[in-house]
């Protein structure tokens, strides 16, 4: 048994404070996510953006004992019962605790690593084999360096064997996660573009991704890519390593396909090893699908599970779906439809989101369950875990569906509910009375989910935008990275979020732990109140008449004029407030906002000094042309202006203003003026001024073909006539018009959707709830998704056509469009 004591002598600490003995059963980086605290060893990381060792007191209240530490400057003492250890890097020592883990694992480890599909291959694998064999697997996609240890925390040597996957961003990574992770077969399933900017060539990306299997013995790869190929053959020189190939158009390759035939409902393939013929069937007849299936194949190929009964699952592989959905439910719900997995592991992420949203929205917890496949543990252990973490979580109803749980019912107590069967507790679900409730989905695929969050969402106009919470959070991280330490970070929320929903995006960035929201008008910052948003808000453009609105909200203003100031202190001084916090707008060139010269900032200051009603929090500006290159001489001079006008504030304050300048394409051009804060908008969202390939796409329009129909030659189409087939046509009517946010200049031929891989023209004048597409040259029917924009079309492309700003793109969207968070 692994106690806190025992933790140091394998991670070489020393013990700074000792308390009593306890048992360490769970890894922690993250204070907010903690549930069993007394078991739990919490690992304070310091990173560009983060210092762990200011969420100690955090921990400690949810009940940690057990602390890992690096800063010797701050004060433990206060804690008497807890044990803290201190090692010269947190990281480095989470690394090693997971590495021991790993050395006591007595099954296979097969490793996986590669640009696309590594979590699929993953899960297929496992799903492949688990009839036959006790499998662990990596939660979701904890392929990263805080990842990969959390993974190898799992091994547990009554399993057969382990499935773990490794992404690295940059070069030095991988060798760290090689030492935790040592698999015994090695799997890379392609190269591809992704972070290519931090690797001088793909070459070398290649070569750190193979440095995961640099002590394997077997490592499987497609040598259709050649720099994959050349680096293995090169490793297998080197290493003794054996390559194992897959190739389709490699006839020397290990495994030849030579045969593939797609058909709408799925797809054939046909191969061969020497003299011995596989042939598989897979549901599914996309290229990145065929890729793993048989990156799967041969896999099994490889280690030696390739018999005729686990071959002929692939037939019934399930989509992997890497996401957990959030959306509103029917009665007032919110539903979270987390069908990635069942285990028990996935549970408890699945878990942390609940605990989100239900606290943000003061609402009680449901949990519906399946039976769960994915576990080494006997039921009676597995399900003992399961009421626990129930009982931990508060979850206020829980409802049990399979045999499995139905068995263990007297684990649950009286409260919980159980089914032997998804029919089952759809024929009951008008009974239940769900009401006002979060509810978490969790069920194995073969319990067909599917349908209760089909029976439990509010149904929805079929446009609808999608909202990527974990590329929001990943383009958080890139701009965090940027960042000098103690800097701090406001986020813009104004404009409905720039379109994406601004109490869901609040509460996602809350928790994330940005120090400052900012929104336009004070109605939307009373709309984050009463959403349970804590953080402090900036109102961006306040007015008179919702000032007492303000006091009883706790909204900060944006002061930017005489008048102004006149106006809020005389409404401040009504109301006998003292030290209400205001934020000083200085105009250093945008002549939009602020104040701009000493004359008024004397005014102001006088005005702020009597009576001790205001109280000076930050001083800013904004700058006119920050993405903008050819402007820097005036980007500089509004620094200098900011700077001169900044200092006047600060000699005649007593406390320490805070200065904020940079937006989103200031934080990536101008390292050396980001003062005490920044303001993060646009970046959020997945633009970029300097890098596109830096961010991420968070905000896909989607919307479905509704009709199909031919045109003749010389017909015309819309309204006005203003669309003319020039030759016989085939067209699609989409649900989407300009009252969705769908602008009208869009009409013939200016915008395109995204529509099976290809670009279709819009044909006549786009309507208020519709418009038509010209499909002649692509394979369609009714019923087909449609991206309008997203990752395959972007946003700044639509924008380029209309001769505007993504901005105006993403805020044009109504808010009729449903909008629908995701993440991983």
């Amino acid at each position: 048994m692994t106690t806190n004591l025992t933790v140091s002598e394998i991670i070489n600490a020393q013990v700074l404070h000792k308390g009593s003995e306890y048992p360490i059963s769970y890894l922690s980086t993250d204070s907010r996510t903690i549930v069993s605290g007394i078991e739990t060893l919490f690992f304070a990381l310091v990173t560009s953006g983060n210092n762990g060792h200011n969420y100690i007191r955090n921990a400690y209240d949810k009940g940690v004992r057990s602390f890992v530490i690096s800063d010797k400057n701050k004060r433990y003492d206060k804690y008497n019962d807890a044990t803290f250890l201190m090692v010269s890097d947190t990281l480095e020592a989470l690394h090693t605790l997971a590495a021991s883990r790993r050395d006591k694992f007595r099954g296979n480890v097969i490793g996986i690593t590669g640009s696309n599909g590594k979590t699929i291959v993953k899960e297929w694998l496992s799903e492949l084999l688990v009839d036959d064999y006790k499998i662990i697997r990596s939660p979701k996609s904890y392929n990263s360096q805080i990842g990969v240890p959390h993974s190898a925390w799992l091994l547990d040597n009554e399993a057969d064997m382990a499935f773990l996957e490794a992404g690295i961003s940059q070069p030095g990574e991988m060798e760290k996660l090689e030492r935790i992770i040592r698999p015994r077969y090695g799997i890379i399933t392609n190269i591809g573009e992704a972070h290519q900017s931090n690797f001088q060539s793909v070459e070398q990306k290649v070569d750190e991704k193979l440095k995961l299997f640099k002590n394997s013995e077997v490592v499987i790869y497609r040598k259709d890519y050649p720099s994959i190929d050349a680096a293995v053959q090169k490793m297998a020189q080197e290493n003794g390593i054996v390559p194992i190939s897959w190739s389709m158009m490699d006839e020397t390759a290990d495994l030849f396909i030579y045969f593939v035939q797609k058909i709408p409902e799925g797809c054939g393939i046909i191969g061969q090893v020497k003299e011995r013929q596989y042939a598989i069937s897979i549901p599914f007849s996309d290229d990145a699908s065929v890729e793993n299936a048989i990156s799967c194949l041969a896999a099994l190929i490889a280690i030696g599970k390739d018999q005729d009964q686990i071959l002929e699952r692939f037939s019934t592989l399930q989509p992997v779906a890497m996401r957990m959905e959030i959306r509103q439910g029917i009665n007032q719900c919110i539903l979270i439809n987390d069908s990635y997995n069942s285990d028990l592991n996935s549970l408890s992420i699945a878990l942390d989101t609940l605990d989100q949203q239900a606290s943000a929205d003061f609402m009680p917890k449901a949990l519906i369950l399946s039976d769960i496949y994915f576990s080494s543990k006997s039921d009676e252990d597995l399900y003992a875990e399961v009421a626990q973490l129930v009982k931990l979580r508060a979850i206020e109803r829980f409802i049990g569906i399979g045999p499995n749980l139905t068995r263990q019912s007297h684990l649950f107590g009286s409260n919980a509910r159980f089914f032997s069967s998804t029919a089952d507790f759809l024929a009951q679900l008008p009974s239940l009375g769900l009401n006002n409730e979060v509810i978490l989905l969790k069920g194995a695929r073969e319990f067909h989910f599917d349908q209760i969050a089909s029976m439990l969402q509010d149904k929805a106009h079929e446009t609808m935008l999608e909202i990527d919470m974990t590329a929001m959070i990943r383009n958080l991280s890139y701009f965090k990275s940027k960042l000098k330490p103690n800097v701090k970070i406001m986020a813009m929320v104004k404009a409905f979020s720039y379109g994406s929903g601004m109490a869901e995006i609040a509460r996602l960035l809350e928790f994330h732990q940005v120090n400052y929201l900012a929104v336009a008008i004070a109605d939307e910052g009373v709309a984050l109140r009463k959403a349970g948003i804590t953080l402090p808000i900036v109102v961006m453009n306040p007015e008179e008449h919702s000032f007492d609105m303000m006091f009883e909200h706790m909204l900060e203003p944006n002061i930017y004029s005489k008048r102004l100031l006149d106006q809020f202190l005389t409404c401040a001084q009504r109301n006998a407030l003292s030290s209400f916090p205001i934020h000083i707008k200085i105009d250093t060139g945008m002549k939009r906002l602020g104040f701009e010269t000493e004359d008024e900032l004397h005014y102001l200051l006088e005005k702020v000094k009597r009576g001790n009603v205001l109280h000076i929090k930050s001083v800013f500006t904004h700058l006119s042309s920050s993405d903008n290159p050819e402007e820097d001489n005036f980007t500089q001079l509004q620094f200098h202006r900011f700077e001169k006008m900044a200092k006047i504030i600060q000699d005649n304050t007593e406390h320490q203003v805070m200065k904020h300048v940079l937006n989103s394409a200031g934080i990536e051009r101008f390292a050396n003026n980001q003062y005490d804060m920044v303001r993060l908008g646009i970046g959020l969202y997945g633009i970029s001024s300097t890098d596109p390939n830096a961010v991420e796409n968070v905000s896909t329009l989607k919307t479905t073909i509704s009709q199909i129909r031919e045109v003749p030659k010389g017909e015309t189409i819309g309204y006005g006539r203003a669309g003319v087939a020039k030759t016989d046509m085939r067209i699609a009517t989409l649900p989407i018009g300009y009252a969705d946010g769908f602008n009208r200049r869009l009409s013939n031929g200016i915008g395109k959707v995204w529509i099976n891989g290809k670009l279709a023209p819009v044909v006549g004048t786009v309507c208020m709830d519709m418009c038509m597409v010209n499909i002649s040259n692509i394979e369609a029917n009714e019923g087909d998704r449609v991206i309008v924009f997203g990752k395959e079309y972007p946003a700044t492309e639509m924008a380029k056509a209309l001769d505007t700003i993504p901005y105006e793109i993403f805020t044009s969207i109504s808010q009729r469009v449903k909008r629908v968070y995701f993440q991983e």
